[in-house]
């Protein structure tokens, strides 16, 4: 059967055209696939009739399904667990501000990197997202979310490495993006990944998405024991292929940077950090640890964190302390996978 909404446009005619059918058909039917509250290939009255048939007996348009939907108290913060046709459980925040509201998407079930202080890490690999699951993530919540409440930016910040399911990804951004489909803005869409060096120089030539990096380290030696892809693709690697991304005009790469007590904080990490991103359009996003017990890192102080901002500040980087939102519904990634499978194992996330 044919995922229909995993297709491109562009792969949308390749089909029709194998049908003998006209272009424009693919064009009318990709429309319809991504309009929130879309019901069925009957709906289309605007294809022939034959060729509704056709669509219907060759393939299927898939929706996900609402395993549990929980809403902070706190915040307003949103997360919901999508089961998909596997049995899968996927993961999608979406995480409202003072002038915006950002949406929070998974690439994979579970991921394969291993970082050691990541919930989702200890859950392994299961599989890759298609493209329908992935862009699939955004119609639900549009269709679940009222209007004034849809997201304006797009995260590729959930479950899973992105660039380890590179074509998948980059399809999703396509549909994404179309001006007949949900129609984001390409601006507003940013990528996250915690170092496939060939894969970000690809995402640059294939794409005009944002790029964030989960860096975490300021050496080699802590990189390795905390984010095991440091030993593949090393800092001097990570950088050279962040100086070697396309960047659209007026852009910056973010670096996330997770603050441990007592282990990457100090002012020779900040002078490091100078370093390495020395020649690099740059932000950095200072991120608090959220504990996860068991996993052996402790939460900072709020002191050790404003006292990192100011090392940060004074060299000259733009460094902003990203709040931690969604923590009375544990909105980390990992914590509702446990329980809508019926584990025992999630994990509470220690205010600090």
């Amino acid at each position: 059967m044919i995922d229909y909404r995993s297709k491109t446009p562009a792969e949308l005619e390749v089909l029709m055209e194998s049908w003998g059918e006209a272009a424009f058909r693919a064009r009318q039917f990709f429309k319809w696939l991504w309009k929130p509250g879309f019901s069925g290939i009957t709906e289309i009255t605007e294809l022939p009739k034959a060729l509704r048939a056709r669509l219907a007996i060759e393939g299927l348009v898939y929706d996900l399904k609402v395993q549990e939907v929980i809403t902070s108290l706190l915040d307003g913060t949103v997360k919901w667990a999508f089961r998909l046709s596997d049995g899968a459980i996927i993961e999608t925040v979406l995480i409202p501000s003072n002038s915006h509201t950002t949406l929070c998407i998974s690439s994979q079930v579970g991921c394969g990197m291993g970082c050691r202080f990541c919930r989702t890490g200890t859950m392994g690999f299961e599989r890759n997202l298609v493209p329908s699951e992935i862009a699939g993530q955004v119609l639900a919540v549009l269709e679940q979310t009222e209007r004034e409440r849809w997201p304006r930016n797009i995260v590729f910040m959930g479950m899973g490495e992105p660039l380890a399911n590179f074509e998948n990804v980059v399809s999703a951004v396509r549909i994404l993006t179309h001006e007949l489909g949900l129609n984001f803005s390409k601006r507003r869409i940013t990528v996250s990944t915690c170092g496939l060096a060939p894969q970000i120089v690809r995402l640059g030539k294939e794409t005009e998405v944002g790029l964030a990096i989960s860096l975490h380290a300021t050496t080699d030696e802590l990189r390795d024991k905390i984010m095991p892809v440091n030993r593949r693709y090393p800092l001097g690697e990570l950088m050279e292929a962040c100086r070697r991304y396309r960047l659209p005009r007026r852009r910056r790469i973010t670096f996330e940077y997770i603050i441990f007590r007592g282990l990457n904080h100090s002012q020779q990490d900040a002078l490091r950090l100078s370093h390495l991103l020395r020649g690099i359009p740059s932000k950095i996003n200072l991120i608090a640890y959220n504990q996860v017990q068991g996993l052996g890192f402790d939460a900072p102080r709020h002191e050790d964190v404003a006292q990192f901002q100011r090392y940060l500040l004074n060299i000259g980087f733009t460094a902003v302390v990203r709040k931690s939102r969604g923590r009375d519904i544990n909105a980390a990634c990992g914590q509702l996978w446990a329980r809508a499978l019926g584990r025992g194992d999630e994990e509470r996330v220690n205010p600090g």
